[in-house]
């Protein structure tokens, strides 16, 4: 009888599971993989900061005796009317046709509810949207769907879209599943044919001639409103400053864990750069250029609680905005919708299901059927309530460390768990004091 140990099998990391399987699909359909939602692989992130909070040598806050202020405003740097919010948290643009009309509005309605902005995202202006948002940033994006000037002097602010975190260099999707009449009225499109908006500016080609686009924008809007640029993570240093060189009010930064409603797995997976990894380059070029905090800074991608939130600001951003949370706020991808989410081949939490238009939560559909499960005023309250323990998160780190506004915390608030997250932030690892990869580092 053989006596010989037996080891246990090993399967090869290079070759795991979700590779061969994706080799296997590959090669049974000879098209490459669409999905939404935004990186599913581990990479430096927020969780890898900790405050450091106050002992000795600084002094706490007492919590609901002492007030840590959270307003902030975005815009202040030619706009007449900058927008003024309660909360250092915004929602992220997101269309209407990856999204239902039901979630648009619940998106207004707790953003409103919360004194925050909410974003049209590609696709034009509903007037359900208008209605229920206080504050209305309007994307301009390449494809210009939707686009008209009366809708732009409607809005609060307007966000020029250059690159999204998700798929940096790359254009937006809609499968044909979702155009559905209305969806293809607005956007001069013909329905249920797949659509692809560009992936640049039909009209411009470069920071001189973004210049030329704001100056434009401004005056279809009498130099009222706020001018965003939104950038995805690519050049962070470099495409701050030509952001604001071009004469942004507001730079937003959208790092790779931001999501998407459809594009290739392939962008969403190797495109791009952490958010973490993102934000001090574009707080140096502001401080190079000085402009920080007179041009403000908006970081989203992978932003889930008020320490993220705070971990932010204490970087040098100014405001937050949310995508992909909001929805699971709203209750996308509820586990109560198990079964359901089980039919479509996939489960909830995977978020794979987003650009197919067959959300059972009514929330990424147009299927009128589907959409009409979503209650767009009890959504809009448990958004309302989300951002609002956000915020209180945030208010509790800030008073912790002695701040007075959550504005107020500073890198030096912080420490890092890992060298990653160390050198990417800019701030020490814990227990040292060394910064990897700065000047001077022997290593």
């Amino acid at each position: 009888m053989d006596q010989t140990p037996k080891t246990h099998p090993v399967k090869p990391w290079t070759f795991d599971d979700r590779t061969t399987s994706y080799i296997r699909r590959a090669a049974a359909t000879g098209i490459y993989d669409i999905r939404g939602g935004g990186s599913k692989r581990r990479v430096p992130h927020f969780d890898d900061l900790l405050f450091l909070g106050a002992s000795m040598s600084r002094y706490p806050l007492e919590g609901y005796r002492e007030a840590c202020g959270t307003q902030v405003t975005l815009g202040t740097r030619f706009a007449e009317k900058p927008l003024e919010l309660d909360i250092p948290i915004t929602i992220a643009g997101m269309s209407f046709g990856a999204l239902s009309g039901q979630a648009k509005e619940a998106l207004g309605r707790g953003a409103s509810a919360a004194g925050t902005s909410t974003t049209t995202g590609d696709g034009g202006m509903t007037p359900e949207e208008r209605g229920h948002s206080n504050k209305l940033i309007y994307q301009y994006l390449p494809s210009r769907y939707g686009m008209n000037p009366d809708d732009l002097r409607k809005a609060d602010a307007i966000e020029i879209v250059v690159g999204q975190g998700a798929k940096p260099g790359g254009g937006g999707m809609l499968l044909g599943q979702k155009i559905n009449d209305r969806v293809a009225e607005m956007r001069n499109l013909p329905p249920g044919i797949d659509q692809r908006s560009a992936c640049r500016h039909p009209d411009w080609t470069g920071p001189d001639d973004l210049e030329i686009k704001i100056l434009e924008l401004r005056e279809i809007t009498g130099w009222k409103v706020p001018i965003f640029v939104k950038v995805g993570g690519a050049r962070p240093y470099f495409d701050t400053t030509l952001s604001v060189k071009a004469g942004a009010d507001v730079v937003v930064l959208d790092g790779m864990q931001g999501g998407t409603a459809a594009t290739q797995d392939v962008f969403i997976e190797h495109v791009g750069q952490p958010t973490l990894a993102c934000i001090r380059p574009a707080v140096q070029a502001l401080q190079d250029l000085d402009m920080h905090r007179k041009v403000q800074l908006v970081i989203s991608g992978g932003v889930r609680t008020g320490a993220d939130v705070a971990k932010a600001l204490a970087l040098g951003a100014d405001a937050v905005s949310i995508g992909s949370a909001a929805l699971i706020a709203m209750g996308d991808n509820d586990p109560a919708l198990e079964d359901e989410y089980r039919k479509l081949g996939t489960t909830a939490g995977a978020y794979d299901d987003w650009h197919e238009g067959n959300d059972p939560a009514g929330i990424t559909t147009q299927d009128p059927n589907l959409a009409a499960r979503l209650d767009p005023i009890a959504a809009g309250r448990r958004l309302s309530n989300y951002l609002k323990v956000m915020t209180l998160e945030a208010q509790t780190i800030a008073r912790a460390n002695g701040k007075s506004h959550v504005l107020n915390l500073e890198p030096e608030d912080l420490c890092a768990l890992t060298i990653e997250a160390a050198a990417m932030a800019g701030v020490p690892l814990a227990g040292t004091e060394w910064i990897p990869g700065q000047k001077g580092d022997c290593l």
